[in-house]
């Protein structure tokens, strides 16, 4: 990604997470960690962003003439209350909820596996559960980044509030890197040719 001038018809990518250090290691902030790995690769820097609690970064996905303009975004509240920020931000920058992106963390997926869909239901995902209800509708598109369920009877609150395992972060950069491409896919690709791409890999 490389940060460009305005252009109409941005897509909205949204990194989920909680605030502060104390849970930037956590699966329930890998959201965030894809948002940091593709601001990375770009040299870019989030800024706060005007009327949302949420830092951002504007900037295009592709190469020149086949590229789409996207801002990047990372709320700066809690999980449970990511709707107001998204609403905020979409409203801000003028985008219909089909062009916008939920990245988060997915119980109902093995670790290592990246997943995409458009709309349907939040599995007790409280963040995606108030993004819809703030938004009015499902229908935005979502990277499902697999953490895995919660094993020895473990609450599963517990579960995506700890870090990950020693074994899991020896693979966690490659997580990452791959639902960054997946965004990436996405949005340049569209739905139906990322989900093909992506959900054709085996579990490794």
């Amino acid at each position: 990604m490389t940060v460009s001038a305005h252009r109409p018809g941005p897509y909205l990518v949204v990194g989920l997470g909680n605030p502060g250090p104390k849970y930037a290691e956590t699966r329930h902030n890998i959201g965030q960690r894809v948002l940091d790995h593709i601001a990375g690769a770009a040299g870019g820097r989030f800024a706060a962003a005007r009327r949302a609690q949420a830092v951002v970064l504007e900037g295009r996905l592709g190469l020149p003439g086949a590229d789409a303009r996207v801002i990047l975004a990372k709320t700066t509240t809690f999980m449970n209350v990511s709707g107001g920020p998204v609403k905020a931000l979409a409203a801000y920058y003028d985008i219909p909820p089909e062009r916008i992106v939920a990245v988060h963390d997915e119980v109902d997926i093995p670790f290592d596996v990246v997943r995409l869909k458009l709309g349907g239901g939040e599995g007790g995902h409280n963040g995606l559960r108030d993004i819809s209800r703030a938004l009015a509708t499902k229908d935005y598109l979502r990277v499902r980044v697999g953490v895995g369920r919660p094993i020895g009877g473990r609450d599963t609150a517990d579960h995506v509030l700890a870090p990950f395992s020693t074994t899991e972060r020896r693979s966690l950069e490659l997580l990452v890197s791959d639902a960054a491409d997946a965004v990436e896919s996405v949005i340049l690709e569209g739905l139906p040719a990322a989900q093909q791409r992506f959900h054709s890999r085996e579990v490794r």
